[in-house]
């Protein structure tokens, strides 16, 4: 099976500055990808990869197969969700008018296939109806973030990339946009790449989880093996409170319901500065 998003051999540098080096990964189709790392690791930038936002220095990255080189950029950002930390709102658009605004240049002015992309989105992602022409200052942290993530998923894309999207709202809500967000992934399929700060919150979501640091790959596995079998010691230090926590032998900290492992909900405030 074609991977959802591959990168072959891919770095990137800024002058003399090396970002990322020599990067091979494959992502599954329908996988929930969580990034994490310190500051710098290169998270963000291959994220924005994927969109074109950012183009490697050397090496090639696929969507869906194919080179993204030679796609249009703007064809290629349409299909793929992009939401990333506040959302950004338009804040001159009410909440329906945010999250139609791509749909409404695919559906080409069918005003009724809109709308119902619109209501669908708003359910799915838990905004009441009565919200609908409201503008972005008349709803609280949390709605205003569920409207981009709506927006993010409102063209009905196979990928969907998120940079730290939960980051500033506060502990509860974020709490509550988790359950959301797996939900979301567990009925739609689709492919996610999430990049995080928070060890707790990437090994809660992930299906997967990429481990960066210096740009380079430390880890790429399910959540319970970084638990149970860290790679590097960068890896061991990263996933250490969370193995405390679980005060468990390690061929059992996979069913660990404190270290995020599999489930959804609890503390996330895990801190990746203490390790950088």
């Amino acid at each position: 099976m074609t991977a959802a998003i591959e990168y072959r051999d891919v770095s990137k540098s800024y002058g003399d500055k090396s970002v990322i080096e020599h990067l091979d990964l494959a992502v599954d189709r329908g996988a929930f990808v969580t990034v994490v790392g310190s500051s710098g690791c290169g998270k963000t930038t291959i994220l924005k990869m994927v969109n074109g936002l950012v183009a490697p220095t050397s090496g090639a990255v696929l969507v869906d197969g194919e080179d993204i080189r030679e796609k249009d950029q703007v064809e290629l950002r349409r299909n793929i969700g992009y939401a990333i930390q506040g959302s950004i709102l338009f804040s001159h658009m009410t909440v329906e008018r945010n999250i139609s605004y791509v749909p409404s240049l695919l559906n080409r002015g069918n005003r009724e296939r809109t709308r119902a992309a619109v209501t669908r989105w708003m359910r799915i992602v838990g905004l009441p109806e009565e919200l609908r022409d409201r503008y972005p200052d008349e709803l609280s942290g949390g709605q205003q973030q569920r409207v981009g993530i709506a927006r993010a998923l409102a063209a009905s894309p196979d990928i969907l990339l998120m940079d730290e999207p939960f980051g500033a709202v506060d502990e509860i809500t974020r709490g509550q946009l988790q359950t959301e967000l797996r939900r979301i992934h567990d009925e739609t399929g689709i492919t996610v790449m999430f990049v995080t700060h928070d060890v707790s919150e990437a090994l809660r979501l992930g299906t997967m989880v990429l481990a960066m640091e210096g740009g380079k790959v430390q880890q790429y596995a399910p959540p319970e093996e970084l638990l149970r079998d860290p790679a590097t010691d960068f890896v061991r230090r990263l996933v250490e409170r969370e193995r405390r926590r679980c005060s468990l032998p390690d061929d059992l900290l996979g069913r660990c319901e404190h270290s995020g492992a599999g489930s959804v909900g609890g503390d996330a405030s895990s801190d990746l500065e203490t390790i950088a």
